[in-house]
């Protein structure tokens, strides 16, 4: 702002003159009522502090605060002035931080795919980048459940979030989040439903949804394995190319369906119930993109999904080498 349209010198009106730091260091103290607690906000001596506020005082012609030894308040001007102020610093800064975004990449649209849901802290991930990141939009993509990871190489979103395991070579992956115990939906009609758990073993007597299409092999073991870790044969149900397909064919009693617990969350109803499995490895989900398409913007937009979900590299979870 410092010395833009400036309609005269120091004292003859403010105009739109005054230093960005001069109406900053007004903003704090009008918040700390406190020239020692504003200059430990701003990273200044309190006698900077006096020297800005004196500076933004001359500027306008007239006192923002009544300052005594015990007190600091507001003068009605200066009240005034505060109201006034907030929002179009608000709206300043939002401009500033835009154009940072900008210089750094981090503008435009990000496309992010998701399967069936965009949960297990996705969308808390998706305000807080935007919160953050306000010249940035990010668009969720839902991707078929039987291809996890065609959109990204065909470049239709940036990123998706996937359930793990990823053995892709052309693709990177991280940060892995949202690790649960996984959870067996089925019909309310069926034998299981009105357990409170049942046994990886216990699967050999339930077939389940298997998701069909492209979806690699190993992949595909993972969501509905075949065997139980005893090795007894698991019946196979049928193969679906969406989540909703699945979801249907478990409430019409045609077969279980393994589900992570935030999916299982999100698609509650009452024709359905959803009983814990013990005894398979824990759910993941993670964010997967082209090994060579990174970007700034989806590196910012992996930091604040780290940060919302607690997530960790790949190589915390255990990788299946692909068939």
């Amino acid at each position: 702002m410092s010395g833009v349209n400036r309609r005269g010198p120091a004292g003859d009106g403010m105009g739109v003159g005054a230093d960005f730091r001069e109406l900053e260091c007004f903003l704090v103290l009008a918040e700390e009522l406190h020239f020692g607690r504003a200059g430990e906000r701003l990273y200044v001596s309190q006698g900077r502090v006096s020297q800005l506020l004196r500076s933004l005082e001359g500027r306008i012609g007239a006192r923002l605060f009544d300052r005594t030894s015990r007190r600091v308040a507001l003068t009605p001007l200066g009240e005034r002035f505060l109201a006034g102020l907030r929002p179009a610093y608000a709206s300043l800064a939002g401009v500033v931080e835009e154009a940072r975004d900008a210089a750094r990449g981090i503008g435009g649209t990000l496309r992010i795919g998701f399967q069936g849901m965009a949960d297990g802290g996705v969308t808390e991930a998706v305000g807080a980048f935007q919160d953050r990141h306000p010249g940035c939009a990010v668009e969720l993509v839902e991707i078929p459940l039987s291809d996890p990871f065609g959109a990204v190489r065909g470049g239709e979103v940036d990123a998706a979030v996937v359930l793990m395991p990823v053995a892709e070579p052309s693709l990177a992956v991280g940060p892995v989040f949202s690790r649960q115990p996984q959870t067996l939906a089925v019909s309310v009609r069926h034998p299981f439903a009105g357990r409170t758990g049942i046994a990886a073993e216990e699967l050999a007597d339930c077939p389940l949804v298997v998701p069909g299409g492209p979806a690699p092999a190993y992949w595909r073991e993972a969501q509905a394995p075949a065997v139980t870790p005893g090795g007894r044969p698991v019946p196979r149900g049928p193969e679906v190319t969406t989540l909703q397909e699945g979801i249907t064919a478990t409430a019409a009693g045609r077969a279980g369906m393994l589900l992570c617990r935030a999916t299982a969350d999100y698609h509650a109803r009452r024709d359905i119930a959803f009983v814990p499995v013990t005894g398979l490895p824990d759910s993941a989900l993670a964010l997967v993109r082209q090994r060579a398409g990174g970007t700034e913007r989806l590196r910012a937009f992996g930091r604040v999904l780290t940060a919302v979900t607690g997530g960790t590299a790949a190589a915390a979870v255990p990788v299946v080498d692909q068939p």
